[in-house]
């Protein structure tokens, strides 16, 4: 049965995980080699608390494996993955293995991952550095899935679960898998099974993991930018080293506070202003969907730095942050209006961090690049231009 969610309006249809997609490829293989039952579709019970039937097919059969394949389905908001093949091959010939998955649930079980299923390499993530990057909640529900059939065939013997991916090293290259260490594949991922359209919490983890990954390194100055205009300009114009450095995205507040969470003690916010004038109005979140406040901000700053009504006016009819800035630009208030963003952001941003962290903010412009910065911004950009 389909799933939807209602967002903006619309019912959008949802989705499963490659998480989802291998435990039940790995219950049609565990069904057909200990019990004999070929299977073209499975039940899977999700984290989410909803039972999905997913399709799967038989690849391959011999008398001591059996290899099933789900084509993965990402709903209405689709993602790199979307109609990848996940496959799962259940094998009584087990061998010698290293940096294997096993749960204590189930002693009989070995998990690792295949062909397209990434390596990690760095330390940070949960799993061990060599293990596949097959994450906690799909392999418990891998484990629980092939449990399961093996509870019903009394079988207790040792069984090798091996998850493929057979385009995964490709599709890694579209992900954040090379930036977090883990080579040769794609990441099994989901934490509810269930992957909702237009869903943030991806994007979150993965900036989290990001941020975990430099603490469990000891490092405790980070650099963020929302996205490439930000990582560009600190990169051409600021002559930043960006190899450490963390895409935020949208989700600033939530970047500010998983930084003070790991204990970081310093970050330097790098960002065209389109989005970052929006901190100004404690805007934390700078999706436009989230909140579009761009002409209101500046014309409020426009006035409290002597620009009139006219002036306020026109900024409101502008489309857009460069055209407001060629307005200011020729007003002469430029620079007064940019300091006066730059307070209040700091203001707002200080009150998010607390006394836990220093921060400094930079804004820039494409047409008028450095635009203003907060009070340490100076002060960490030295810094981290004499650590690159």
């Amino acid at each position: 049965m389909e799933r939807f969610v209602r967002k903006n309006q619309k019912n959008l249809k949802s989705g499963i995980t490659t998480g989802t997609c291998a435990a039940a490829a790995a219950k049609a293989a565990a069904s057909l080699l200990l019990l004999g039952i070929r299977q073209e579709s499975v039940d899977i019970y999700t984290p989410k608390g909803i039972t999905v039937r997913v399709p799967v097919s038989l690849s391959d059969r011999t008398e001591d494996e059996a290899t099933y394949t789900v084509v993965k389905e990402s709903g209405d908001d689709p993602d790199v993955t979307n109609h990848c093949r996940v496959c799962v091959t259940l094998s009584r010939r087990c061998g010698r293995r290293e940096n294997v998955f096993l749960d204590e649930r189930y002693p009989n079980l070995i998990l690792d991952g295949g062909i397209g299923v990434g390596r990690v390499t760095r330390e940070g993530l949960e799993q061990k550095i060599g293990q596949a990057a097959i994450n906690v909640v799909p392999r418990s529900m891998i484990f629980q899935a092939v449990g399961e059939i093996c509870d019903l065939a009394e079988y207790k013997d040792p069984l090798l679960i091996t998850v493929s991916v057979p385009e995964g090293e490709a599709l890694a290259e579209k992900t954040f898998n090379p930036k977090l260490g883990i080579i040769g594949g794609i990441s099994v991922l989901g934490t509810s099974g269930i992957l909702e359209p237009m869903s943030e919490r991806a994007i979150i983890d993965t900036i989290e993991t990001q941020i975990r990954q430099l603490s469990v390194q000891g490092e405790k100055s980070l650099l963020v930018t929302p996205g490439n205009y930000g990582q560009t300009f600190a990169e051409k114009c600021l002559h930043l080293d960006l190899r450490e450095s963390i895409k935020c995205s949208n989700y600033i507040g939530d970047t500010l506070d998983l930084a003070v969470s790991y204990g970081m003690e310093k970050l330097l916010l790098v960002g065209n202003i389109g989005k970052l004038v929006k901190l100004a109005a404690n805007i934390m979140n700078t999706h436009s969907k989230t909140a579009d406040a761009r002409c209101e901000i500046l014309a409020l700053h426009t006035c409290l730095c002597g620009g009139s009504r006219e002036m306020a006016e026109t900024i409101m009819s502008c489309i857009g942050t460069e055209e407001i800035l060629a307005y200011l630009e020729e007003w002469q208030l430029k620079d007064a209006v940019m300091k006066s963003i730059c307070q209040k952001i700091e203001k707002h941003v200080g009150n998010r961090v607390g006394d836990k962290m220093k921060f400094g903010v930079i804004l820039f412009s494409e047409k008028f690049g450095l635009l203003g910065q907060t009070a340490d911004a100076k002060e960490l950009l030295a810094e981290r231009a004499q650590k690159g």
